[in-house]
């Protein structure tokens, strides 16, 4: 598909460069980040086209926005990260992004200044900055646990709704869903994918163990939770009959995160807690099932890296984890063909979904002028024509040799969601998960948590 995509383009500046040279070969002015037009410019006495109606149907909308003429008198951009965010020229589209930065500096009159912060004390260092009214850059990279709705309910950031409609340079679903706050997006980010969360596998031992292919349970839309739970217990074996297992089909059962994102649910709904929410009493059955049957592979005492570390041992066929834990398994694991599927859909799920509890997007400090200025400025950075069919499609093929994983990683990262336990700092998330893990029954956990659940909300809400 990539080539694909590189030949057309390649293709279309040829005829660019063919029609040019027919005219004359005159000047063309273009847009800083724009492609300029290689038909020459009709004089005053030359009546204007009329659209036909052809031209009129097959336009397609355009959702940028229109150019703008300012100056920013020599003002440096802050732009503020738990990382150093220059534009690296490592591929054909950040050297565009590149360039693209350079002839807006020019025309716009500004300087880019990147600040990278130690991620350690990052969240300290910039809410102190942001609540004494001394932000310390004009874009912040923010994480929504601790700014919404603590530090949006004190007005401290711009709403960026009205400047990042541009489908081909911001994630719309950062400001229309994971930055909300009453009616309001805060958030922006470049077009770039959303995590990947869902179930690694080891298919070498699969094919061992004679099992079904993983896959065929996606391909047939019979990938839930009874036929998970069915391949982890079918995968179970005690492989030298000593009485013990020594072959596990899950290396963990504590994924109520992902758990809750599969039905389509969560702990809270705003500023209340949604414990008796009939899905939330589904994920608490499905994993306190897990555990009351003692379907996981059981803890030796380890932390929460334990599970992982039992998945590299190459004698546990399932893992349910983040995308950036692949490469890892890739090196570590040699001699296994790791696979890649969903984490499986809860009933009342109607797709596939990745999740994210961590969220984090850029975002504009109320004290900061001209906040349309920058987000036009970093719309027209990055709003490029990118090699690339489907964000992530370099990393995902350079993860994965398969291109069904490829397909399963894709499908999920479109239907990401968020739970937000993270936002509260005195949930009792893993009390509550223990309990689960330990086969005790969903009600038991309802009745005894839901208030905790309930003041730790109101903590943040009513502070």
């Amino acid at each position: 598909m990539r080539t694909k995509k590189v030949m057309s383009v390649l293709i279309s500046m040829l005829l660019v460069a063919a029609t040019t040279a027919c005219g004359g070969g005159s000047g063309n002015g273009g847009n800083a980040g724009g492609g300029a037009s290689a038909k020459p410019a009709a004089s005053a006495n030359t009546p204007a086209a009329e659209a036909t109606p052809e031209a009129s149907a097959t336009a397609e909308p355009t959702t940028a926005t229109p150019e703008m003429d300012f100056d920013m008198g020599g003002r440096t951009i802050k732009i503020v990260s738990w990382w150093d965010m220059t534009i690296p020229e490592d591929n054909p589209d950040n050297i565009q992004r590149s360039k693209n930065l350079k002839e807006l500096q020019k025309k716009h009159n500004f300087k880019v200044e990147y600040v990278a912060l130690d991620f350690g004390e990052y969240q300290k260092k910039v809410v102190a900055s942001l609540v004494a009214g001394e932000p310390l850059g004009d874009i912040v990279r923010m994480g929504k646990a601790y700014m919404i709705p603590a530090l949006t309910k004190q007005d401290l950031f711009w709403p960026v709704d009205d400047y990042t409609k541009n489908e081909n340079a911001f994630n719309q679903q950062m400001t229309t869903d994971f930055s909300q706050y009453n009616g309001k997006g805060y958030g922006f980010s470049e077009n770039a994918g959303n995590l990947i969360s869902g179930v690694f596998y080891n298919r070498t031992l699969m094919k061992k163990l004679g099992m079904k292919p993983l896959q065929e349970y996606v391909n047939e839309d019979n990938w839930n939770w009874d036929t998970f739970t069915q391949v982890a217990k079918e995968a179970n074996k005690d492989t030298d009959n000593n009485g013990k297992l020594d072959v596990w089909g899950l290396a963990s059962g504590g994924f109520l995160e992902m758990a809750l994102a599969s039905n389509e649910t969560d702990l809270t709904i705003d500023d209340k807690q949604n414990l008796d929410d009939p899905k939330a009493l589904e994920v608490f059955k499905f994993i306190s099932k897990l555990g009351a049957e003692k379907v996981a592979r059981p803890t030796e005492g380890g932390d929460w890296q334990e599970p992982a570390q039992f998945f590299r041992q190459g004698n546990t066929l399932m893992y349910a984890g983040a995308d950036y834990e692949a490469n890892g398994f890739k090196t570590d694991m040699k001699d296994y063909d790791i696979g890649f599927v969903p984490f499986p859909k809860g009933p009342n799920a109607t797709e596939y979904h990745s999740v994210e509890s961590n969220v984090q997007f850029l975002t504009i400090p109320k004290k900061v002028e001209n906040p349309e200025w920058l987000l036009y400025i970093w719309e027209k950075i990055n709003d490029i024509e990118s090699i690339y069919d489907y964000p992530k499609q370099a990393s995902l093929e350079s993860t994965y040799d398969n291109e069904d994983d490829i397909n399963n990683a894709k499908l999920v990262e479109g239907g990401m969601l968020l739970t937000n336990h993270n936002t509260f700092s005195t949930m009792p998330y893993y009390e509550l998960l223990d309990e689960l893990k330990k086969g005790t029954s969903a009600s038991t956990v309802i009745q005894k948590y839901k208030a905790k659940v309930q003041a730790s909300v109101d903590a943040v809400y009513k502070k």
